[in-house]
This record gives C-alpha cells, structure tokens and sequence, in this order.
C-alpha cells in the first residue's frame, strides 16, 4: 500500500474566495476583464446581422455578424449619452440603433445615423462609432477580449493544450472547429464559477456522484482524473461501444481519430471558462460564465460531425442523456459547497487529496491574476 505523506495534501481556497464581492470584482476585472474568453459558438450567429448579448467583466457587450459575414463585438453603450444600444438578449437587425435619440450605427459599429447633427461640419461621425471589443472565432468559438491591447489568443489556448496532451496533434484530428453543434442546453448554477471549474477537474466524487457515468468508464470509481497526466485517457467498459446508456454505437467515429482514441475519454479546462470533453463520435464543450459571485451560467453544447447532424435520421438524445445527468449531479454538489461557503468551518478552505492535487494550478491562476489580498 502507498504510503502518503503531507506534502501529497494542500489546502484549497478558503471560503471568501466564493462569495466575497470585492473578489469577485477583482476577477471581472483582472480575469474576465483581460484574458480572452469563450462567450459561445460561432454557429449562433450564422446570418448577418444576427446578435446576442453577453455579460463579461461587469460590461454588457454585442455580439454580431457583420455584412462581411465577420462576428464583431462592441460595447452595448451609445456614444451619445450612454444608453444601451440594445436591449433585446439577441436577435437580427439591418443596423443597431438606440431608442433613446434614434443614433443608429452599422454591424461594423460605425455611426451611420445621429438626428440634426450627422451632416454637421462641427461633429466628427467617424470618432463617434462604437467602442470594439476584441474578438476571435477560433475553433468554431467566439472568443472576447476586453483589453486594450490583447495578446494573440494562440498564446493563451494552445498552453492548456499542450500541457494536456504533448503537443497540438491529438487536439487537432478531433477537428473542433468543424462539429456541428446538435444540442445546447443552459443551465443556471447557484455556485461560485470556480466550483464549477474545480468540479470538472476531478473524479474523486465521480464514484458517489455519478454511479452512471462510472458504468461507462469504470476507472472513475476510483477517482482518478487523468486530466493531470499528459496524454492519458480514460478507457470505455470491455461492454460499451457507445457513450450513452445502452452502450450501443449509433453514430460513426470522427473521421480523423487514432485507433487509440477509438474508445477513450479526455478531458481538460480552457482557461479560464471552457471545460472540454472529447469522445470518439461527439465533443461536449461547458461555457462557464460568472453571473455573480454565486451565480454561474454554464451552457452545455454537443457538437457532432456536420456530416452526421445534416442526415435525415439524426438524433443527438443518446448522448445528450448522459452529460445532461452528469451535468445536474455536478451543479446539486456545487452547490452544496456553495451553501457552506460562509461558514467559519471553512473560512480556511479545505484540502486537496493526493488525486486532487492538479487543480492547483487553477487556484493558482487565480492567485496571480487578483494579487494579494
């Protein structure tokens, strides 16, 4: 039997660290506010002039396909007296225009429109557009960045991937940025963000918690989370050759996959919000948005093959089934911390087990990101 020692347990956050405004600030701002972040798929906007609304580091931000079909954002302020452009959560326009004086702005956020003053010598209309985010679609994502001058996004992205796997190549044959998504489903979670992210990280409560899933990849049981071993995966029952509750395939591999990878799991977390489950015929992506300090918005996408979504007979439910109950027995523990969060029991956190020990480097990121306390 392995003997442990001390140095195999530390201590996760303390308790403030899930409900306390001030840091909860300080990660809109520092977080949220400066590193690129996932705010959902490409596909959702697909026509011009399509847009939704996001919430991301105490602003509210469009998003928006322009008549170059390029997804754009802007922050939601009228550049006449601050009110919001729209108000709408999303929907398609041939041009964005704020109700309160009628100042109407193209998809590439410059003014087109300012009543009695447009043609004026004395106004400069070009300086006057509204303020851009930046953005990215990479792999099939939107991608904003609220700083000023943001780092290439292949800087921040392909670190977590590389650290997971080796290199970018197992990453690239599952083929992200071409799936298709089949179903979404939103969920609110009454927990702090970073539960829901620390939550992903491991297994060791896959055994009480997710008894189905278990079924399905039996070395959950004992709580191993090969998310903390490069390259490794978590192999499928000797009975399943499908991922959803009878076992059965019912749709083809991913075309480009390794015979390896044929019945194997992988998980891993795209800093800061995305957690990523990759699968031999399906790929599960978690968005995690922070709608307060006990307050996560995690959207839950399974995307397919577009070749297999586009046919006829096309049903996505088997696998669907799966991660959705996994999913609502990940946010009921969440928030059984979450209701713990202010008690003097754990105001200085708890520990991590030996099998925990790799979420460190989330609690570290989020040390060096808000600074000392």
């Amino acid at each position: 039997m392995a003997v442990l020692n001390s140095a195999q347990f530390s201590p996760t956050l303390g308790g403030r660290y899930y409900y306390e405004p001030e840091i909860y600030a300080k990660e809109l701002e520092r977080i949220f506010g400066q590193m690129w972040v996932c705010v959902g798929r490409a596909e959702a906007i697909p026509e011009k002039g399509q847009f939704f609304l996001v919430d991301l580091g105490g602003e509210n931000i469009i998003v928006v396909r322009g008549r170059d079909l390029q997804v754009r954002a802007f922050y939601n302020v009228c550049r006449h007296r601050g009110a919001r452009v729209c108000n709408e959560q999303q929907g398609k326009a041939a041009a964005l225009q704020c109700r309160y004086h009628a100042w109407t702005y193209g998809l590439d956020g410059k003014l087109n429109g300012a009543p009695n003053i447009i043609n004026s010598e004395a106004f400069d209309r070009e300086a006057y557009g509204l303020v851009p985010v930046a953005a990215e679609v990479w792999e099939g994502m939107i991608w904003l960045n609220l700083s000023d001058k943001p780092a290439p996004i292949e800087e921040q992205l392909h670190e977590p991937i590389i650290k997971r796997f080796g290199s970018l190549d197992t990453w690239k044959r599952y083929g992200i940025g071409d799936l298709t998504v089949g179903k979404s489903i939103s969920y609110d979670v009454e927990a702090n963000w970073k539960l829901v992210v620390e939550n992903f990280m491991e297994c060791y409560h896959c055994g009480p918690m997710h008894p189905e899933l278990c079924q399905l990849i039996p070395a959950f049981r004992g709580g191993v989370s090969y998310q903390a071993h490069v390259g490794v995966g978590s192999a499928f029952a000797e009975d399943i050759e499908g991922f959803n509750f009878s076992g059965k395939a019912t749709r083809p591999i991913l075309p480009n996959l390794s015979p390896a990878e044929e019945r194997m799991y992988y998980g891993l977390v795209l800093w800061p919000n995305v957690l990523v489950s990759l699968l031999p015929d399906h790929v599960i992506l978690h968005t995690a948005l922070p709608m307060g300090p006990e307050r996560t918005r995690v959207v839950c996408d399974w995307i397919f093959d577009s070749e297999v979504a586009a046919r006829l007979d096309f049903d996505p439910m088997d696998a669907v089934e799966v991660f959705d109950l996994v999913n609502r027995q990940d946010w009921e523990v969440c928030e059984m911390v979450q209701k713990n969060a202010r008690s003097r029991a754990f105001a200085n956190g708890g520990i991590f087990v030996p099998t925990e020990q790799h979420i460190n480097s989330f609690n570290d990121l989020i040390r060096q990101r808000i600074g000392a306390l």
